[in-house]
């Protein structure tokens, strides 16, 4: 039976099982539609007076205004980039040329690469990266261990809203109050979380946070949130008549317009079909509630499925509290490969390796070859998480 959502994501009609939603969420037709209408009205730069011109220059405030809605925060604080990676990567550049050599930086064990690799490479000046240790194979981190880590040097500490591994939802706000209780600053990657959670860089305290509309059913792109009274003080690699105080510092080149559009398309079908039609910050929140009505269930049968499945090794929380339905587990006597291609010609689609969370594979032991990943959104349905099983009962 495919999802009820079927009518508004194309992809799933075919009736394939996509279970690696953590590597990118399907699209509605409302995105899809959206970037085959500002095509189809003219390429073109922003900025100049003639009509095309005039659509896109609007569009791209629309896209600023709209995800700082999705952020709460102001527009000023949001740039928009090509991904969260390389917008991470540029406010690491730019912290270069703030911090000196035993200056500290503090990482956590669930970090992607790419809220790990930019802050490392700040090593080479002489700054001191820690690690704030997670508790296993629950993939849990305490506030009371990063309190360990932070001293008066520390000038940053980066950790995730969701692990993209285990699925395990860290407290941030507890985090922030521990990097702010040392004048340090809090940088939250929000790419794992945001499909499953409306963000909100003032609840979490952020100071800096990225996410990826490519996870929140829309195109690839990246976005970056920098509080407003650090702006102007962020050295940037930026055009000379580029203001210091605005976001188009970090904005470098022509942006992606086809893309923005369909990232807002993708904000009208969340308010639409699961905020009630509702407008603004109060529709996201709207939807934001009925994903988790609708992922809950699967969350919890598929974990309850997987814990007692006897060939099955599961990794991360172990109830559904303060998780995401992201599921990491190996099979007995089969390589995480092998199992994600069975599945597959059972027509279920999942990942395998360590997905870019090194960290996390390393101290559950799973390098070089990882685990298997299977993650669930909101338009997944029961018989996703049946066919899974069923998959995990036929292998050899």
């Amino acid at each position: 039976m495919p999802s009820p959502f079927a009518e508004h994501f194309p992809a799933l009609r075919s009736g394939f099982s996509y279970l690696d939603n953590a590597a990118g969420a399907q699209v509605p037709t409302h995105c899809i539609d959206a970037i085959h209408q500002f095509l189809s009205g003219g390429s073109c730069n922003v900025g100049q007076p003639y009509a095309a011109s005039r659509v896109a220059t609007a569009l791209k405030a629309r896209a600023r205004e709209e995800t700082a809605e999705f952020l709460n925060c102001r527009p000023d604080e949001v740039m928009l980039g090509p991904s969260a990676t390389a917008l991470t990567f540029q406010l690491g550049r730019a912290l270069s040329r703030l911090f000196q050599a035993g200056d500290e930086v503090v990482i956590s064990e669930l970090e992607h690469e790419s809220n790990a690799a930019p802050w490392r490479a700040l090593e080479a000046q002489g700054v001191k990266v820690s690690t704030w240790r997670a508790s296993w194979p629950e993939g849990r981190l305490e506030a009371a261990e990063l309190r360990k880590l932070v001293t008066p040097r520390t000038r940053l500490v980066a950790v995730t809203a969701a692990a993209n591994s285990v699925g395990a939802t860290p407290d941030v706000a507890a985090a922030a109050e521990v990097a702010h209780g040392v004048g340090a600053w809090l940088f939250v990657d929000a790419v794992h979380s945001g499909p499953h959670h409306l963000p909100d860089v003032r609840a979490w305290g952020a100071d800096f946070a990225v996410f990826s509309p490519y996870k929140v059913f829309g195109p690839h792109l990246g976005c970056l949130f920098v509080r407003r009274e650090l702006l102007a003080g962020l050295p940037a690699d930026k055009l000379w008549f580029m203001p210091d105080d605005g976001p188009q510092k970090f904005e470098p080149g022509t942006a992606n317009h086809e893309g923005w559009a369909g990232w807002l398309g993708s904000l009208r079908y969340l308010r639409d079909v699961l905020g009630g039609g509702q407008p603004g910050r109060e529709g996201l929140t709207r939807a934001f509630q009925r994903i988790t009505q609708l992922e809950q269930p699967l969350l919890e049968a598929a974990l309850e499925q997987l814990s007692r499945h006897p060939r099955v090794r599961l990794y991360g929380p172990k109830t559904s509290t303060g998780r995401v339905a992201t599921f990491c587990f190996n099979v007995t006597g089969l390589a995480p490969r092998a199992v994600a291609e069975h599945l597959a010609e059972q027509g279920v689609g999942v990942a395998a390796g360590h997905y870019y969370a090194t960290m996390a594979a390393e101290a559950l032991g799973l390098m070089p070859d990882g685990a298997v990943r299977a993650s669930l959104l909101h338009y997944n349905t029961a018989e996703d998480v049946g066919r899974l099983l069923a998959a995990l009962d036929s292998l050899p």
